[in-house]
């Protein structure tokens, strides 16, 4: 048989809880705790706000919906107009206008050819017309900066011609150096020629200022004033040519033991320009 139990009165306070321990003084005087409402104002004024937005471009495109179409100014040019006559044909330029045959082809072929009865240098400066850059480089004082300078410069490629005259006490050595750049985004070959006659006018070199080549943009010819003296030889003397033509640095010595008129350097150096 089940037992009565009490129903609990509904207004009824609920009983306390024997567990809690309550401050008496702070039990009489502490307002009643109560959770704290989310704003429901501030959601309704965002709200409203999105809305706002929404209609006002509706309204907008709505307008611009109803209004007519503008048309478009007119064009510049209306009708594009097309030739009647197909274009001439380009006429390719000559062998002797296009620069561009001579150097890109076989440099050594433009070389002053060896002058009859003349001999090849005991110890050729070129292999077969080609000096590397390497040795190149090591006909300079300082060889590793020019090795790293002319390789930085776009150094293509050079050839060379050498040869002598006369005997032990009357040769004149020639040799004849086209030094060729690439000359693509910068002139190089206008820098290195302007570099070398730079220095030609010191003491050290020719000693003075050079004569100007005629036919040449801006190419000089030097006679050195003092031999070069070396204890057991004979004295020697030297003349230098240095000129440009596009990406060609045409670079002549002349060495000899018995002094070189300006006439001589001059001659070789117009000669070796005409076929540039």
């Amino acid at each position: 048989m089940s037992e009565d139990r009490p129903v609990p009165d509904p207004d009824a306070a609920p009983d306390p809880d024997p567990d809690a321990v309550l401050d008496p003084a702070s039990a009489a005087t502490a307002p009643e705790a109560k959770p704290r409402r989310r704003g429901r104002t501030a959601v309704l004024i965002a709200a409203a706000a999105v809305l706002g937005v929404l209609a006002g471009a509706g309204t907008g495109y709505q307008i611009q919906y109803q209004r007519p179409d503008t048309p478009l100014p007119p064009l510049a040019q209306p009708e594009l107009k097309q030739p009647t006559a197909p274009a001439a044909k380009a006429t390719p330029l000559t062998a002797a206008e296009d620069t561009l045959v001579k150097t890109d082809g076989d440099l050594r072929k433009l070389l002053l050819a060896k002058p009859k009865g003349a001999k090849d240098w005991a110890i050729p400066f070129a292999d077969d017309g080609w000096v590397s850059l390497y040795d190149y480089a090591m006909t300079f004082d300082d060889q590793r900066y020019m090795f790293s300078q002319l390789n930085q410069d776009a150094f293509r490629r050079l050839a060379a011609a050498t040869w002598t005259v006369g005997g032990s006490t009357t040769y004149t050595d020639t040799e004849i150096r086209l030094v060729q750049f690439r000359d693509e985004t910068h002139s190089y070959a206008e820098d290195h020629a302007h570099d070398m006659a730079g220095y030609m006018p010191e003491a050290d070199y020719a000693g003075h200022d050079g004569q100007l080549i005629p036919g040449s943009v801006d190419g000089e010819a030097w006679v050195y004033y003092k031999p070069t003296i070396t204890a057991g030889y004979l004295p020697e003397y030297q003349a230098r040519a240095l000129a440009r033509q596009g990406d060609i640095v045409m670079d002549i010595w002349l060495t000899s033991a018995k002094p070189i008129t300006g006439k001589a350097i001059m001659s070789v150096a117009k000669r070796q320009l005409e076929r540039l």
